[in-house]
């Protein structure tokens, strides 16, 4: 079986993200970048596949600027085989990526196609949804286990009500969530080795696809500051305040 991954830079999700003093976008100078966590549950998850003897090759393909190497390097650190870097405008909506990754999944010919959820920064969850629709391929969204037999995948999601678990027939998509995995980290020996691992570039123009955006961005507001707390000496001090000053009991 070949796995193909998509992976994004995003910021790192421990940096305070700050917003540019115009409002017009998130401030990147100087931040911190990093693989999406999802895409890099994604990853541990074909490494797995491979480990148990499943999968027999990992790529892993990323789209943005010559930048989005460096977290295609983290993932062959991690366990991947080859990379793809589609170099595009940053920035692409979801329709263009998943037009961009469909060019590439009919090059490779993947059985199982592997992605986060969603980015942390769009928050979208549209494009592995959207990549299955243009593939005409079963999907399966949310897993929080993958399990395969034979020519099919049980994937397991959690809903509201509890779990759900699907059937799908390879090749299929997956998109992967939190609870599927604890992604490891790269030891030094493989992070040397990730160096001299194939990476191969394309661009959207070679495969076809003109990248484009029908999303504008209006503006970005900082979340508001929380306002202090105070202490209250009893418990109908307490009441007194949530029904005087706060006004959420009557």
């Amino acid at each position: 079986m070949k796995i193909l991954v998509a992976v994004k830079r995003v910021i790192d999700y421990n940096v305070k993200v700050r917003v540019k003093a115009d409002r017009s976008d998130v401030d990147l100078t100087n931040v911190k970048m990093a693989l999406n966590p999802f895409c890099e549950i994604a990853v541990e998850e074909a490494v797995r596949l491979k480990e148990q003897g499943i999968a027999s090759e990992i790529i892993v393909v990323s789209i943005g600027s010559k930048a989005c190497q460096e977290q295609l390097r983290n993932a062959l650190a991690l366990g991947a085989d080859r990379a793809i870097q589609i170099e595009a405008p940053d920035g692409p909506d979801a329709l263009s990526v998943a037009r961009l990754l469909a060019k590439i999944v009919e090059i490779e010919q993947p059985s199982l196609i592997l992605l986060g959820k969603q980015a942390i920064d769009s928050d979208n969850n549209q494009t592995g949804q959207m990549l299955a629709a243009l593939l005409d391929r079963p999907q399966a969204t949310f897993a929080s286990e993958i399990k395969v037999e034979g020519e099919q995948l049980l994937v397991t999601r959690e809903i509201d009500g509890g779990l759900q678990t699907l059937k799908v027939t390879l090749p299929a998509v997956v998109t992967t969530d939190l609870r599927l995995n604890e992604p490891r980290y790269a030891s030094l020996p493989n992070i040397m080795k990730a160096k001299r691992k194939p990476l191969e570039v394309k661009t959207a123009e070679e495969l076809g696809v003109v990248v484009a955006s029908n999303i504008t961005l209006l503006s970005v507001e900082p979340p508001a500051e929380r306002q202090a707390g105070i202490k209250v000496a009893s418990v109908a001090e307490l009441v007194e305040k949530l029904r005087n000053e706060a006004k959420v009991i009557a």
